[in-house]
């Protein structure tokens, strides 16, 4: 199976994904592409260094979504290195309706909070905020809305008492980098079934 990963930042999920893939825990996975919307985001010298194609695609005009001929650009790309599944670790952009067809059911997105609660960005804040005592993380298909696809599979931190934002996303980016390459073992095996809302694995 390959995979096309799109990435705004460092790149430490894609970088869970690359260490699975070349340790064999992800055997028949291949990341084919990484695009970034950001001319020196890390996660594109990530792949130059590993020598997987690494392309930077200007999204401009729009600030918060994937449109376009923006959008026209990023499907031809994915498809020019034969993407299977397209795989958004800290793609800071909305994806919108021509995208989805491209990959109809082929889009997953980690977000760092226990879905369908606090949606959005900074979503550990958000938690923390709102004094919960379990945090954690989501895999999830890709709809048209913010974080609102088919879950995938979770994984759940408790919250400490002298939790900061920063050492409770800390925890959950930990798990993140766990829970993303399981999910994508399970779509490469093909043991994940959509029906409506619900997932099943088996």
């Amino acid at each position: 199976m390959k995979i096309g990963v799109l990435g705004s930042g460092k790149g430490s999920n894609f970088q869970a994904i690359l260490d699975a893939v070349e340790k064999k825990k992800l055997k028949n996975v291949e990341i084919s592409v990484v695009i970034s919307d950001v001319e020196n985001a890390y996660i594109l010298k990530r792949a130059e260094e590993k020598r997987i194609k690494a392309v930077y695609i200007d999204a401009s005009p729009f600030r918060t979504k994937l449109d376009g001929e923006a959008e026209e650009k990023y499907i031809n790309c994915l498809k020019e290195s034969a993407v299977d599944l397209v795989v958004l670790a800290g793609f800071m952009r909305m994806i919108k309706k021509r995208f989805l067809e491209a990959y109809r059911g082929r889009v997953i997105n980690i977000h760092p909070a226990l879905l369908p609660a606090f949606p959005g960005l900074e979503s550990w804040k958000q938690a923390l905020e709102y004094g919960v005592k379990f945090a954690g993380c989501t895999v999830h298909f890709v709809d048209g809305g913010m974080d609102t696809g088919p879950i995938i599979a979770q994984a759940v931190i408790p919250v400490e008492q002298n939790d900061t934002p920063e050492s409770l996303h800390a925890r959950i980016q930990a798990e993140e980098h766990r829970l993303f390459p399981y999910a994508i073992g399970l779509i490469e095996k093909g043991s994940v079934k959509i029906q409506g809302r619900r997932t099943f694995i088996g």
